[in-house]
C-alpha cells in the first residue's frame, strides 16, 4: 500500500578518470599521470577490497539467517495461516474477507496516495503500483496497462490523476480479469510485503501472531526506513521493549510495537479509524492467541468478521 523503500546494502566503487585536453610538457604530463595513478590506485584497490569484504560478510549473515529460519516452524507462511492473513488484511483494505474479489478494485480513497487498487491496496502515489505494472509489463509487454506507464511515473509520489483519467480505472479492472495479472499482484504482494515481514519477524523471535503484526504493518506503512515506515516503527518499538530474539517477552514487545504503530497512523491522518490495531490485533494479543488459531473473531470499522 505504501512506498517500497530502497535499502542500500552496498555500493560499487566509482573511479573517476581524468581527461587531459592539453599537456604542454609530455614528460611532465607522464610524470603527473603516473604520480596520480600511484596515489589513487592503492586507495581504489583498498575500497574494492572493503566492498568485497562487506558483500561477503552480508552473504554469510544471510546464509546464517536462512539456516536459522529453516529450522523454525512455518508460522504465517503455512498455507492455511497465509490464507487467514490475507483474509484479515482484506477486511481492512477491502471490507471483505474474500480477498480474491479485490484484484480489480480501484478508487481514490482521499488519503493523498492517489488511486488505491488491488489485493493489498497498491497506490499510484506510493511507487508500489508503478513497480507492479513495470514488472508485469516486462513479462507481458502488450498488456492493457502498459500504455499508462509514462503517466504512472509522472504521478508517482503524488495524489495526481494526470494522464490516468478517464481510462485507467477501466483498464485496471479489465486487466484484473486476466489470470496472469492476478498472479502478478500476488507475486508482488509476497515479494514486497509478506515474505520480508515474515522473515524479519522470525529473526526477531516472533510467533505467528507477531509475524502477522509485522505483515499488516508492512502493507499499511510500507517497507520504508523513515520514522513512519515499517522499519522506522520497528526501531522505535525496539527502543521501548526488547524483541524475543533479544531476550524480551513477546507480548510486551508486540504491545510496544502496536503502540508505536497506532501513534504513527494517527500522526499521519488525525481521526483515522485504527480498528486494524484496536479491535483486531490487540484483541488477538489480549486473548493470548499467539499462534493466530481459529476460530477467529475481530471487528473492522464497526463490522464483525469470523473465520471458523
Amino acid at each position: 500500500m505504501k512506498r517500497a523503500g530502497v535499502l542500500l546494502l552496498g555500493a560499487l566503487p566509482v573511479i573517476a578518470a581524468g581527461v587531459y585536453l592539453a599537456v604542454p610538457d609530455d614528460s611532465a604530463g607522464s610524470a603527473d599521470t603516473a604520480s596520480s595513478a600511484s596515489s589513487s590506485s592503492p586507495a581504489s584497490a583498498e575500497s574494492a577490497r572493503d566492498d568485497a569484504k562487506d558483500r561477503a560478510e552480508r552473504e554469510q549473515e544471510r546464509e546464517a539467517d536462512d539456516a536459522l529460519i529453516a529450522d523454525l516452524p512455518p508460522g504465517l507462511a503455512a498455507p492455511a495461516k497465509k490464507e487467514l492473513a490475507q483474509q484479515v488484511v482484506s477486511s481492512a483494505e477491502n471490507s471483505t474477507t474474500r480477498w480474491r474479489t479485490a484484484y480489480g478494485s480501484i478508487e481514490d480513497v482521499g488519503d493523498g496516495d492517489g488511486y488505491t487498487a488491488g489485493i493489498v491496496g497498491f497506490c499510484t502515489g506510493t511507487h508500489d503500483l508503478l513497480t507492479l505494472v513495470e514488472r508485469y509489463t516486462e513479462a507481458h509487454p502488450d498488456n492493457g496497462l502498459a500504455g499508462y506507464l509514462p503517466a504512472l511515473r509522472e504521478v508517482d509520489g503524488s495524489d495526481s490523476h494526470e494522464g490516468l483519467d478517464p481510462g485507467f480505472t477501466a483498464a485496471w479492472k479489465a486487466e484484473a480479469e486476466i489470470p496472469a495479472f492476478r498472479a502478478a499482484q500476488e507475486e508482488e504482494r509476497d515479494r514486497v510485503y509478506f515474505e520480508p515481514a515474515v522473515r524479519l519477524a522470525k529473526l526477531d523471535g516472533l510467533g505467528t501472531l507477531g509475524q502477522f503484526v509485522y505483515y499488516d504493518a508492512m502493507v499499511f506503512h510500507g517497507p520504508d526506513t523513515d520514522a513512519e515506515g515499517f522499519y522506522g516503527l520497528r526501531e522505535r518499538a525496539m527502543a521501548k521493549a526488547r524483541t524475543p530474539g533479544q531476550g524480551g517477552a513477546e507480548k510486551a514487545y508486540l504491545d510496544a510495537f502496536l503502540d508505536v504503530r497506532k501513534q504513527a497512523m494517527e500522526a499521519k491522518r488525525p481521526g483515522i479509524d485504527t480498528s486494524r490495531v484496536d479491535t483486531a490485533q490487540r484483541r488477538f494479543l489480549a486473548a493470548g492467541n499467539m499462534e493466530l488459531a481459529t476460530p477467529l473473531v475481530w471487528e473492522m470499522y464497526g463490522d464483525t468478521y469470523r473465520v471458523p
